[in-house]
């Protein structure tokens, strides 16, 4: 027989609960050598698909309004993906638990990327619904976190869940909106979201964020998540080959479009990945949220190339996916320069970072003049690669200036 203790709970329920269903880590409670988990792999290959979705449509629909309606719906996907990454990164545990709440996440995921193909129009009210349904999950799992967490962090969680029970009122209701109103409400909800979370942040009492430090685990799942981007230029390539006549000028778009892929990751896991934002909160909260346009930019590079490839018999590129494929590596490129400033590596080794920011601007300039001249889609994608490639030979050179190249390097790194 198994004792009960004296609020009636058997050994075997202890037992369940101290090794299947343990309470969240509390904040401050974080594992330095961590490593990002299978689960979290897993739960990343869901946005895979949603991501893939919002790009599809954007192909479609290379407009202005096509462009605008997709920063939205990416911008919602990537409020999602950072809030569950965040959640499991301070206080997830390799416990049943933690495995529940994030299967329940991936279920609602795969729903969310039902409708996210349409999410604009008719797809909308599901998209709203499915979101608020998510956004619930996480903000009963932040709870959970409060209330056993100490005082000094009462202020800043109490904000923040404040914060979440407005997304949730604010999504639900743009349900039973129109198409259009609907997408100015999630417009409005992405910009104050983005908004408050630096306010709350960089207005907290330092005792409460002294615990919230960056760790390599937490660097490691946004390079995953940019990895994940950067697999919709692989996918615009084949969506766009797949429509076409495979002749020269179809491949040689196809193929330099890619290349264009390679130059982000590049560019990126040179620079800025696997490198430790500076600890200060404000620095932290800006570190991630310039993520969003870098990779929202990779995301649209991927879009725009499906339809350059299409149009690769064109005498010149159309103007709106000349104007979408320069527009979104130029945006790629400036927000690189200010996520760039928010590394601890900045201030260590201004001498790179300084040129190679300056390098970045002007390679961006230079895109941007590429789209407006609008010349064949070939030459097109390939400009866009020698330019990108010029200014990491630029940035190479400068590495290879400093007195000690490897102290430049990220931790476990031998070459570039």
């Amino acid at each position: 027989m198994t004792g009960s203790g004296p609020s009636g709970e058997t050994g075997m329920n202890r037992q369940f609960r101290r090794i299947f269903w343990r309470p969240p880590r509390a904040h401050g409670e974080a594992i330095e050598d961590r490593s990002v988990s299978f689960l979290e792999l897993f739960y990343d290959l869901v946005y895979v698909v949603v991501i893939a979705r919002a790009a599809h449509t954007l192909a479609d629909d290379v407009t202005w309004q096509g462009a605008g309606e997709f920063a939205v719906i990416f911008g919602l996907i990537w409020v999602a993906w950072l809030n569950g990454s965040l959640y499991y990164e301070a206080h997830g545990r390799e416990d049943g638990r933690t495995r529940v709440f994030v299967f329940i996440q991936m279920m609602l995921l795969v729903l969310l990327a039902v409708f996210t193909g349409d999410a604009a129009g008719e797809g909308g009210t599901g998209f709203a619904v499915v979101y608020t349904a998510y956004l619930v999950v996480l903000t009963w799992l932040w709870y959970t976190v409060r209330r056993q967490d100490s005082e000094e962090y009462m202020a800043i969680t109490g904000r923040y869940l404040t914060g979440m029970v407005t997304l949730i009122v604010v999504m639900g209701v743009s349900a039973f909106l129109p198409d259009s109103p609907r997408m100015l409400v999630w417009a409005g909800l992405l910009v104050a979201y983005i908004v408050s979370s630096i306010l709350i942040f960089s207005s907290a009492d330092p005792a409460a964020t002294a615990g919230m430090r960056p760790t390599d685990s937490l660097v490691e799942r946004f390079g995953l998540f940019t990895i994940i981007v950067l697999g919709e230029v692989v996918v615009g390539v084949v969506d766009g080959l797949s429509e076409v006549d495979r002749n020269v000028s179809a491949v040689a778009t196809a193929l330099f479009g890619l290349a264009i892929g390679f130059a982000f990751w590049w560019t990126y896991f040179d620079f800025v990945g696997r490198r430790l934002p500076k600890p200060l909160a404000w620095d932290m909260v800006g570190w991630m949220n310039l993520h969003l346009p870098v990779t929202m930019s990779i995301a649209a590079t991927g879009a725009a190339l499906v339809s350059l490839i299409e149009h690769s018999g064109d005498d010149r590129a159309p103007k709106p996916t000349a104007w979408l494929l320069t527009g979104a590596v130029a945006l790629g490129l400036v927000a690189l320069v200010f996520l760039m400033r928010r590394l601890a590596d900045y201030d260590r080794v201004p001498e790179l970072y300084r040129p190679v920011s300056a390098a970045l601007v002007t390679g961006a300039v230079a895109v941007l003049l590429v789209g407006w001249l609008r010349p064949t889609p070939w030459i097109l994608s390939l400009a866009v690669v020698a330019i990108l490639s010029a200014v990491w030979i630029f940035s190479v050179d400068r590495w290879l200036r400093l007195d000690d190249p490897a102290a430049a390097l990220p931790e476990g790194a031998s070459e570039l």
